[in-house]
Formats: structure tokens, C-alpha cells, sequence
């Protein structure tokens, strides 16, 4: 048997008919019939324990507006963290803005060096 490449249009003509079969072929007859599951024995799962009818002691019940109300809350600090975090991260932005501007500044000057003139040695202004 010899092994050939498929192209994208052979891919998709062969995904639309097995889509079409798919809705073509009732679903009745994928199923079997009740007669046959009913004759295989699958182990049963054990009966449903009855439950206590109040609350389980550990969970306190809670009203739906107090979920809504902390849901509410954990949005409001899940922003206000976020906001926080964009505040601080500006803050620095700006810190190393300025104190680069402030290196560049200091570069262009000469850090204060002295030059020499023909009058004597004076600071740059």
C-alpha cells in the first residue's frame, strides 16, 4: 500500500462528509436497543445516602446577596490591588526617567570639571 500526502482541499472535502453522515445517520440507529442494555449486567452504583435536610455544620449557610456581596468585595480589592501595583510601577517608571535625565545632565556638563582658559582654569557654567 503506497502512502500519499493529502491536500487541504481533500482534507476538507473528507471533513464535510463526515460531518454530513454524522447529522445524516439517526441517532437511533448508533444506539442500542433497550433489550440488549438491558441484558448486560453493569454493576450498579450503591444506593444514595439519605442527607441531612438542614445544613452541614462545618459550611454555614449563606444567603445569595452575601455571595453576591463578597464576590462584590474580593472584585472591589482584586482593583484596588491593581491599582496599587500601576501607582507603584509609574513611580519607578518615573524615578529611573529622572534620575537617568539627571546622569545625562550631568554628563553634558562635565560633572563639574574644570577646563582651562587663556585667563586661567574657571568651572563650566
Amino acid at each position: 500500500m503506497r502512502q500519499k500526502m493529502i491536500s487541504r482541499r481533500g482534507a476538507l472535502t473528507l471533513l464535510g462528509i463526515t460531518a454530513a453522515l454524522g447529522f445524516a445517520v439517526p441517532t437511533t440507529a448508533l444506539t442500542t436497543s433497550s433489550a440488549q442494555a438491558q441484558g448486560q449486567a453493569e454493576p450498579t452504583a450503591p444506593p444514595p445516602q439519605a442527607q441531612p435536610s438542614g445544613p452541614t455544620p462545618t459550611t454555614p449557610a449563606m444567603s445569595g446577596m452575601e455571595r453576591r456581596q463578597q464576590r462584590r468585595a474580593a472584585r472591589q480589592s482584586a482593583r484596588e490591588m491593581r491599582r496599587e501595583a500601576r501607582r507603584t510601577a509609574r513611580e519607578m517608571r518615573r524615578e529611573a526617567r529622572q534620575t537617568s535625565r539627571h546622569l545625562r545632565r550631568e554628563a553634558r556638563r562635565g560633572n563639574g570639571q574644570l577646563y582651562m582658559n587663556a585667563g586661567g582654569a574657571t568651572k563650566q557654567k
